[in-house]
């Protein structure tokens, strides 16, 4: 028997039991669902965040801008455990309305400032301590080029391709193709644009470099997706030889530990970062 054809209703109502990895956080509407207060650290900035690769990001500026000898970049990181729902919490959703990681509060502002989306989050660390975003106008449209291709791509990657390859509750074929393709697209785009700059912009390292790795440094060099072999990572050997020159920076290797759960004995991540001495 040819299995039914799914027909689109006039109008769409949501089935909160559709099925997939996420099928329980997932909604079409906004706001706090319940009530809960976020907690406060000790040090002028306070990141609410997961260590996936978009809070990433923010750890590993922030680890940057650490080692670069500013003080004003220490930094309280606080899970916020989106399998159970922390993202809808009153104080979380004040923070940020989209209810997504990572946010930040800038409690060395008066009034405190609020930041969220990482991009904005890391314009505005890059911006408010003077490093790892060019000055001069052409180097850093180059800069913000990169870094808003990361904001429009990643979501291909994974809203698209890593859902429908490792997290939907059945294996499609077209979805599963459409998104491949413009996955390996995207990693040809880094490749070309690789072949001839050390990082992203050229010589010097910078905000986008963090942006992208995080996403596509993770996806070639740790089986992001479990689709290492699948999108044949390996041939795009100048996003390789980037990833790995990044992967190697010690603020890289220190930010990445940051909100996660170690995978393994060898893995010393931790849930949350309150000083320095925690990740020596």
């Amino acid at each position: 028997m040819a299995e039914e054809k799914y027909t689109p209703p006039e109008v769409w109502e949501w089935d909160n039991q559709s099925g997939g990895k996420f099928t329980n956080i997932n909604r079409p509407i906004s706001g706090a669902t319940h009530e809960k207060d976020l907690p406060r650290g000790k040090h002028p900035l306070q990141l609410y965040s997961l260590g996936t690769p978009n809070g990433m990001k923010v750890t590993v500026l922030l680890e940057e801008l650490l080692a670069l000898g500013h003080e004003g970049a220490e930094y309280d990181a606080f899970l916020i455990n989106i399998g159970e729902g922390d993202q809808f919490g009153s104080g979380f959703v004040a923070v940020n309305p989209n209810s997504k990681i990572p946010a930040l509060l800038d409690v060395s502002t008066n009034p405190v400032t609020r930041v969220f989306e990482s991009g904005a989050i890391m314009v505005y660390l890059a911006e408010k301590f003077g490093e790892l975003l060019p000055t001069e106008a052409s180097a850093r449209a180059e800069c913000m080029s990169w870094l808003f291709w990361q904001m429009g791509s990643a979501p291909y990657l994974g809203g698209g391709f890593g859902h429908f390859y490792a997290y939907a509750p059945e294996k499609f074929e077209y979805p599963i193709n459409r998104f491949a393709m413009e996955v390996k697209r995207q990693l040809d785009v880094l490749d070309k644009n690789l072949e001839s700059r050390r990082y992203l912009c050229g010589d010097d390292y910078n905000i986008s470099d963090i942006a992208v790795s995080t996403w596509y440094g993770t996806l070639v060099l740790k089986n992001l997706y479990n689709a290492t072999k699948f999108l044949d990572v390996a041939s795009y050997k100048n996003v390789t030889r980037w990833a790995k020159e990044i992967a190697d920076r010690p603020a890289f290797k220190r930010g990445v530990r940051v909100n996660r759960a170690p995978s393994g004995p060898d893995d010393k991540a931790i849930i949350e970062r309150h000083d320095s001495s925690d990740l020596d």
